[in-house]
């Protein structure tokens, strides 16, 4: 059953993806994001299941979303939780650059935590560094750390940061101890998984980025038996209201199994455009090819699915 689950929300992010690879390159990454929604929309209403979106994304930047408390699929059988992000990365969407996705997270009922949507300081380590590393910790304490545990020197480190003000003096500390920074324009969330997947050339991801794709990284985290450990960072008064009143604690320190408690959990992303880990969508005449990662904690599989997708040849429109 749980295999059938993740095959069938697997599904729903390759259906973004298509949607929001047909988008690419235009220059608007508002419409790219409404054809990846609208498409999860879509598939997910066909499920026979009985789903709840607990995290959706578009609030920060008024775009089109799968809003939470949503109900999806025909309302009978399994009662699943879901936190999605229909398009992670739309600016790369928009100029066809690297590292966009669709991507999804789900659990039983109560299974994930509610997360606002603002931002979050996360610190995500690979299996060899879990419960050996400390988010209150100096960047030369916990990567003198996170280096011993991958039997590596710290020069040898490669650190993913979000490019952001707010995370100017963690890239001066990290840069300081001696590791290498990798600087990205959006989407920490695939960088965390890279993070947990040896060869890939990503030993650890810091700063502060975005709550709700902290929730579906720490749900990669239990099925890569990675860590992540985050806390809430309120820009405003409002904020830290709108926390409380969603049940969050400002000053605690939450792990992945915290963010993702459920006893089953699923991870599905798609590629949208080329990436590190994924490959982006690939059209040809009527059909079009996907790069799929799904995980899951009760499998403990992970999966690398490449599909051919034979499409409706009349229903495509051709650009001249």
């Amino acid at each position: 059953m749980e295999d059938s689950l993740a095959l069938a929300l697997s599904h729903a992010t390759e259906v973004g993806a298509i949607a929001a690879s047909r988008t690419a390159g235009f220059g608007d990454k508002k419409n790219a994001d409404h054809e990846a929604v609208e498409a999860m929309r879509t598939h997910f209403n066909g499920l026979d299941f009985n789903g709840r979106i607990v995290i959706g994304e578009g609030e920060r930047d008024e775009a089109p979303m799968l809003y939470i408390g949503e109900k999806l699929g025909s309302g009978k059988g399994l009662a699943i939780d879901i936190a999605v992000d229909p398009l992670e990365n739309t600016n790369a969407t928009a100029v066809f650059g690297p590292g966009a996705i669709a991507v999804l997270a789900a659990s039983e009922r109560g299974g994930l935590f509610h997360a606002p949507d603002m931002y979050m300081d996360k610190l995500v380590v690979p299996e060899q560094a879990a419960g050996k590393v400390n988010i209150d910790w100096t960047p030369k304490k916990n990567l003198t750390v996170i280096a011993k545990g991958l039997s590596r020197h710290v020069s040898d480190l490669v650190i993913v940061i979000l490019d952001r003000e707010r995370n100017e003096k963690l890239i001066a500390e990290v840069r300081e101890v001696g590791a290498r920074v990798k600087l990205i324009t959006d989407g920490d969330l695939m960088p965390g998984v890279e993070a947990c997947m040896r060869g890939s050339g990503v030993h650890a991801v810091m700063g502060i980025g975005a709550a709700p794709e902290t929730v579906i990284t720490a749900v990669a985290m239990r099925c890569l038996k990675g860590e992540l450990q985050a806390r809430f960072w309120p820009k405003n008064e409002d904020e830290k209201k709108r926390l409380k009143k969603m049940g969050g604690k400002l000053d605690k320190v939450y792990t992945h199994n915290d963010l993702a408690s459920g006893k089953t959990a699923i991870f599905c992303a798609t590629g949208v455009t080329q990436g590190s880990i994924l490959k982006g969508v690939r059209f040809f005449g009527s059909g079009a090819r996907t790069h799929s990662l799904v995980m899951s904690t009760q499998s403990k599989k992970i999966r690398f699915i490449d599909t051919t997708h034979v499409l409706d040849h009349e229903a495509i429109e051709f650009r001249l």
